[in-house]
């Protein structure tokens, strides 16, 4: 088991990142000290006077004993300096305290908690957003970790498949070095072909699940499919002709079907994996070419919105687009 200090201090503006090290340190938590060994302040219960009370709290537990707080962005320095600093101070030796912050626009982790947070010995991590032109270089230094020599103009290719949300990147990068059998002993080389081969398919199979649900006017799981693309950091401009050109594949093949041609007719002529022809076929016989066609005309006035067309932010548009094609 790990060596754990006696606070940490997990700030940023990459709340997802944050988000994981909060789950590992609980999972690492209650492998240690059990469920009862975990102390979780989140919401309301997260002020700072309740933590200061439960950190100088008489404890019956056996083993260390873990406090976890949530939302200490939104704590000031007074309070603080009145409430959890000096019960910082005095809290037990078989006490870790850990504080995560999701920092945004005015929201801080206080300073007064990072300096208790070193005067207890204490370790301070910040999990930050890169900005996207320092998201190659960082890839590129992922890459080597995992055994991977990745160039930057592979580096660019992932990014422009799978977004620019890190945690995503790094699930990628990892699909790729197990595929290419990438480690310590065993380092590869990674360009543009080899990211493209994986990346493409990746993030071409997650639009094919939020358009097979359109087509299949599943409005439940459309907007489910859609809303976990752009938690992954995909881009509306990139989804949207992706969208498109699904729903026109599976609309050629709905049209020639109606004007009488066989399922066998229309596989030999088609272009891509026998797999891939057949999904598609099974969704043009149970489609309706009308609503296909609408749902072409929804996604082009939702790509005109998306480009200052409306006053609505871009999420509220795509929202109502799979509202009107799924109806």
């Amino acid at each position: 088991m790990p060596a754990f200090k006696p606070a940490y201090l997990i700030h940023g503006d990459d709340h997802g990142r944050i988000g994981e090290r909060r789950a590992r340190l609980r999972e690492l938590a209650e492998r240690e000290s059990g469920v009862s060994g975990v102390e979780l302040f989140e919401g309301e219960a997260s002020a700072p006077d309740a933590v200061a009370n439960a950190l100088c709290a008489m404890t019956f537990a056996m083993g260390r004993r873990f406090v976890i707080v949530e939302g200490v962005e939104r704590w000031k320095d007074a309070e603080v300096s009145e409430t959890v600093g000096p019960a910082m101070a005095a809290m037990g030796e078989d006490t870790t305290v850990a504080f995560f912050a999701r920092e945004e626009g005015r929201f801080k982790a206080p300073a007064k908690l990072a300096a208790a947070v070193r005067a207890a010995g204490g370790d301070i991590s910040e999990e930050a957003v890169l900005k996207a032109k320092d998201l190659p270089r960082w890839l590129v230094a992922e890459a080597a970790k995992l055994g991977v020599e990745l160039d930057g103009a592979a580096a660019q290719t992932l990014i422009a498949h799978v977004g620019e949300r890190q945690q995503r990147l790094l699930r990628e990068l990892e699909t790729l070095a197990l595929e290419h059998g990438a480690g310590a002993e065993h380092r590869v080389r990674l360009g543009v072909e080899e990211v493209e081969a994986v990346a493409a398919d990746s993030a071409e199979r997650q639009v094919w699940g939020l358009v097979d649900a359109i087509v299949g006017r599943d409005r439940e799981v459309a907007t489910r499919r859609f809303l976990e693309l752009r938690a992954q950091g995909e881009a509306l401009p990139r989804l949207i002709p992706s969208m498109a050109r699904r729903v026109r594949e599976v609309l050629a093949f709905a049209a020639r079907l109606a004007e009488g041609e066989s399922p066998t007719q229309v596989k030999a002529s088609a272009k891509g994996s026998p797999w891939q022809i057949d999904r598609r076929l099974r969704e043009a016989r149970a489609a309706d070419p009308d609503a296909l066609r609408s749902a072409l005309v929804a996604l082009a006035d939702l790509e005109l919105d998306t480009r200052g067309g409306s006053e609505l932010d871009d999420d509220t548009n795509a929202l109502r687009a799979i509202a009107a094609m799924t109806g």
